[in-house]
């Protein structure tokens, strides 16, 4: 994708100039969409592109200690989604030791100048960044105003707070709702239903010794959820599946999030079981959607103890989608 670019080596990327936004976009939840959109609105109005700045992994990834924090969205997706909102060019700058080393002046100086030669920064309310944290609105703002003699000057400003129902959003709070199984309420705040979307690698094929033939994505980095849940199966067209799904909603399904301790799983693997379905999706791309959460994962003494749970997960997830359907209609 040539609107995608992961560092700042080389000539400028935007030599006539650009308004830049600058985030984490985990999630790409309402928040980080009012502020792409402004910086979008901004840069048609000056007839300038449009530039989307982000870090992978994210910076807490990086400074983390043990497991790495959950996260909502990929980079694949996240670039997407970016792109989707008018981004004309999406940064997604590699955050390793020398960039977290960059002081706020060295960063607003060799990525926000003269790489990206931005006439306009937004953040959205409260962001820091650069080596501690040192940078912030005022420091754009000043630093804008003395680069303005050389012309290399900028504008810097933050957007307010975005809330629905009086409530603030963002990622932490939704990295919560999807732990405590509230899918609608993230719906809500992300302004889409939450999914995890991936390719489709081949497993051990257990499940289907099993009598559950499943769809296993890998995982980029630590989810903010687990278990088994009920889903929907997006992204299936072409697939030379048999028969078609109740309603546009996506294909009916179960998912279990894990890593599969019945069996000494160790990798973290998302695997889902397609009712009555009959195709081949190894080397697709599908989106898996999550409707509601079952039970969390436990280890079972014997696989025909992990099947008969099956049987009664199917059942449930069968008749949760089906009410869902029918309150959604």
């Amino acid at each position: 994708m040539n609107r995608l670019f992961r560092d700042v080596e080389g000539g400028p990327r935007c030599p006539d100039g650009s308004v830049v936004c600058i985030g984490a976009f985990d999630g790409l939840h309402l928040g980080h969409q009012t502020l792409v959109r402004h910086a979008v609105a901004r840069a048609r109005a000056l007839g300038l592109p449009s530039v989307a700045l982000g870090f992978e992994p994210l910076p807490r990834e990086l400074f983390a200690r043990g497991d790495p924090p959950p996260r909502l969205l990929s980079p694949r997706a996240k670039v997407l989604g970016l792109c989707e909102l008018g981004a004309d060019h999406v940064g997604l700058l590699r955050f390793r030791k020398a960039m977290a080393s960059l002081t706020a002046e060295e960063f607003v100086q060799r990525v926000l100048v003269d790489h990206l030669r931005a006439r306009e920064v937004w953040t959205g309310p409260g962001f820091g960044f650069g080596k501690g944290r040192g940078g912030n609105l005022e420091l754009l703002q000043r630093m804008g105003r003395e680069l303005e003699p050389a012309g290399q000057g900028f504008a810097a400003g933050e957007i307010d707070t975005v809330t629905l129902d009086g409530e603030r959003i963002s990622a932490t709070r939704i990295r919560e709702l999807l732990r405590d199984g509230q899918f609608g309420h993230a719906a809500r705040l992300l302004g889409r239903p939450f999914a995890i979307s991936g390719r489709v690698v081949r497993g051990k094929q257990l499940g289907r010794t099993l009598g559950y033939p499943t769809a296993n994505l890998r995982l980029h980095g630590r989810p903010p959820l687990a278990g088994i849940f009920a889903t929907r199966v997006h992204g299936l067209d072409g697939t030379g599946a048999r028969g078609a799904p109740p309603g546009r909603d996506g294909w009916p399904s179960v998912a279990s999030l894990g890593t599969r301790p019945t069996v000494d799983g160790v990798e973290p693997l998302l695997e889902v079981h397609l009712f009555d379905f009959d195709g081949d999706l190894y080397g697709r791309r599908i989106e898996v959607e999550f409707v509601g959460k079952l039970r969390d994962e436990v280890r079972f003494d014997s696989l025909p103890a992990l099947v008969e749970q099956m049987h009664d997960d199917s059942d449930r997830a069968r008749a949760l989608l089906l009410k869902h359907s029918q309150v959604s209609a």
